[in-house]
């Protein structure tokens, strides 16, 4: 089963020489660990999945493993074209991995019969449990994701096209299926800056979400997700007036910095996490201070909620 509540999707660190830097990337992590996130995804859309070479990829997966040692899930990115896609599959599984996050085929999409074949054969490649990203190339109809549920390894599905009617049916299709997995498949809510969707999706069923904004303002998101599982509509409104919705203008300003915001955010904390890899750009130092106010305004925001700073610690839930 996938671990449920907020997920964290640590980002890769660069050294200037453009390096993986293991030792910053310990240090995110245990960062990330501290705020109690229910699983760690690495080398995913955050982590730059498409940018690595097989050896760091692997040197990434395997690091993270050894630095959580057991403490939550750690699931891996895999995806592109599908002789890359099995072969990431395969070095998770023998990194140690818990589990895989399949991202969408590389440039060319095909119909679902074909989706559905390039699923079961990632997934084939390894022993882990497969999340599926619906996102992009990757359409997944009511009908393929009923089929998903007789393929095994597959554990569940994130969204990330923004789709909510389609979801709306899907998870209720899959919910009253009468499929023994029914009832144990996984939805996660993957859409950038998800906790601006989070409230819709936690209404049609879709409870669990990936945060980046937990990798550069833990304080924040942890308020948020606390104050969204508790019903302090109050915390979670003045939040994305103050922070979600700005920070989402601002992201959209430039194509890439659904990643590139995240690292710098990141440096703003003194995490040395270093540059983002081509075809992305590094955000523009009006953009960074932009995204410095933000934070300001976010924290003032939680600073003027009677009790949210102290909510926010609460363990993580459903």
């Amino acid at each position: 089963m996938i671990p449920s509540g907020l997920m964290s999707f640590p980002l890769t660190p660069f050294t200037p020489d453009d390096e993986v830097n293991t030792g910053v990337f310990a240090d995110h992590i245990e960062d990330q660990l501290a705020h109690g996130p229910a699983a760690l995804f690495v080398a995913c859309g955050t982590g730059e999945y498409s940018s690595l070479s097989a050896p760091e990829y692997a040197e990434i997966v395997r690091h993270a493993v050894r630095v959580v040692a057991g403490r939550v899930p750690v699931f891996a990115g895999a995806g592109g074209g599908l002789g890359n896609a099995k072969a990431a599959v395969a070095a998770a599984s023998d990194a140690g991995a818990d589990g895989i996050l399949l991202l969408p085929p590389y440039l060319v999409g095909g119909t679902e019969d074909g989706y559905l074949a390039y699923v079961e054969s990632a997934a084939r490649a390894g022993r882990l449990p497969v999340l599926v990203y619906r996102r992009g190339l990757a359409r997944i109809a009511v009908s393929t994701a009923l089929r998903l549920l007789s393929v095994p390894q597959v554990a569940g599905i994130k969204e990330g096209n923004g789709d909510l009617d389609l979801m709306a049916r899907m998870v209720t299709a899959v919910r009253t299926s009468g499929h023994p997995r029914a009832e144990t498949f996984a939805f996660l809510n993957g859409l950038p800056t998800a906790e601006v969707s989070a409230g819709a999706c936690r209404a049609i069923g879709i409870r669990d979400y990936s945060s980046a904004v937990l990798c550069f303002a833990p304080d924040i998101a942890r308020a948020f997700h606390t104050a969204l599982t508790t019903g302090d509509t109050a915390t979670t409104g003045r939040l994305l007036a103050e922070f979600y919705l700005p920070l989402t203008e601002l992201r959209d300003q430039v194509p890439g910095y659904a990643v590139s915001l995240v690292k710098a955010g990141a440096r703003l904390r003194a995490l040395d996490v270093g540059h983002v890899r081509a075809p992305l750009v590094d955000a523009s130092p009006d953009h960074v201070d932009q995204l410095r106010d933000l934070l300001d305004r976010g924290r003032s925001a939680l600073a003027n909620i009677p009790g949210a700073g102290a909510r926010s610690t609460v363990a993580v839930g459903s």
